[in-house]
């Protein structure tokens, strides 16, 4: 069970790949796998319990995903503390904004579920 899941998650996001490389790599393709494997999930062509014991898995450990670019990061430190101020500025308003915006979808959301 565990690996038709994983063999289904990687087949989408191998598609993704392969379709994002054809379009000159505009959309990432691990963007457009997982929207392929959403699409599939909408359609019934993939069942939600096969995916769903691998993608909990996945969803439970990623920091292991997020370690290749906080890695990166470090690598360029040399480069990014000659204008760490800038950085901290960018960070702190991405992280505002993202803030907003999610309250104001929420807030949207609720709304149209009340009506």
């Amino acid at each position: 069970m565990i690996l038709k899941g994983f063999f289904i998650i990687l087949l989408h996001w191998v598609a993704g790949n392969v379709i994002s490389a054809l379009a000159a790599d505009f959309i990432p393709g691990s963007i457009i796998g997982m929207l392929l494997l959403l699409c599939s999930l909408l359609l019934g062509l993939v069942k939600d319990d096969d995916v769903r014991p691998v993608a909990g898995f996945l969803t439970d450990n990623m920091t292991i995903f997020f370690l290749p670019a906080f890695m990166g990061i470090m690598d360029l430190w040399g480069i990014l503390k000659l204008d760490l101020l800038a950085w901290i500025a960018v960070i702190i308003l991405s992280t505002v904004m993202v803030l907003i915006s999610t309250g104001i979808v929420q807030q949207l959301l609720e709304r149209r579920k009340n009506l």
